[in-house]
């Protein structure tokens, strides 16, 4: 295929079978690393431009804004520089040093945040420094994933539809929640077009998403410390909340079991996936949404003096995860 520019490159339909991860059932990985931002993000900081241009004046003020914890700032700064557009992205103290250098390569600024919010993370702060910055900078444009409509609408038109293209008749679907735009996009299209499709909604113990209570995490992607604006219940048919400690675990699974590098939420989405599988009747066809790879996490979930410093007992909760294959 010869695509236009590369800010126009989307992989949606790869897919991979993990033999032997359920024992009575069948489990697929929907890999997302595979688009040029390396992560699911990049369909998401498509729309967000795209919904910029036509209803924020973008192309003329052609300066943007944007606050994540990584990918996202990975995918906008790649489709800024094949656009033209000047771009900020306000980072924090977890998201991945691999992440800053690349939105840094592309040309971006990077703000990183330290100052923790009243619940102990990051977003509150960073979302304070954009105001800040847009009460300073006449024209500048923020992107705002956490509120524009673009952010669901894309993963109802794209990644829920690339799933039910692949399998027409799925038992379950399990996807994180961050900003939970890809939640409930998918939720929205999934409920219309297979609706006896059961949706598991997974996310970091730490996080106040499901209504938890809020404590420092480590891990960047899914999770948040300010309840999200897109998260309703309605539809979604189960929650659950992963402990950083089985994510770490299950991302060195993975990569030794079935050669996949994957990076953190991926490792909680399917940490999530292991702890369900009681609930699974025989035979059900699973899918799991992969928002990323794990080359970008070699130097904090899969570097031992990382992992220990974090999480002592991590050995422990590695061998207590059961080991489907044989």
């Amino acid at each position: 295929m010869i695509f236009p520019s590369a800010d126009q490159i989307i992989l949606d339909d790869i897919f991979v079978a993990l033999p032997g991860f359920l024992k009575h059932a069948t489990a697929y990985l929907k890999l997302e690393s595979y688009n040029p931002g390396g992560s699911i993000k990049m369909k998401t900081a498509a729309a967000l431009l795209d919904y910029a241009e036509q209803h924020a004046g973008l192309k003329q003020s052609r300066r943007v804004i944007e606050s994540s914890s990584g990918n996202l700032g990975v995918a906008l700064s790649l489709i800024c520089a094949a656009r033209g557009y000047r771009f900020t992205c306000v980072v924090d103290k977890n998201t991945l040093p691999a992440n800053i250098k690349l939105i840094e390569a592309y040309g971006a600024e990077v703000v990183v945040i330290s100052k923790l919010d009243a619940n102990g993370g990051y977003l509150g702060s960073r979302l304070a420094y954009i105001q800040e910055k847009l009460a300073q900078e006449r024209g500048l444009v923020w992107l705002n994933q956490y509120q524009s409509p673009a952010n669901p609408a894309v993963h109802s038109a794209l990644t829920a539809q690339a799933v039910i293209n692949q399998f027409p008749e799925l038992d379950f679907i399990f996807i994180g929640a961050g900003t939970t735009g890809t939640l409930a996009g998918c939720t929205e299209r999934l409920r219309r077009d297979s609706p006896d499709t059961s949706i598991i909604a997974v996310d970091s113990i730490g996080s106040v998403n499901f209504g938890g209570k809020p404590s420092r995490r480590f891990i960047p992607g899914l999770g948040s410390s300010v309840t999200p604006h897109f998260l309703r219940e309605e539809g979604i048919d189960d929650f659950i909340s992963v402990a950083e400690a089985d994510t770490v675990a299950m991302c060195h699974r993975m990569a030794r079991e079935y050669g996949l590098l994957l990076g953190g939420s991926s490792g909680t989405v399917l940490s999530a996936l292991a702890q369900y599988e009681s609930v699974i009747a025989p035979g059900s066809t699973v899918v799991v949404l992969s928002p990323d790879s794990g080359e970008r996490y070699i130097d904090t979930l899969y570097n031992p003096e990382w992992v220990n410093e974090r999480f002592p007992d991590f050995y422990a909760v590695r061998e207590a995860i059961p080991v489907a294959m044989a």
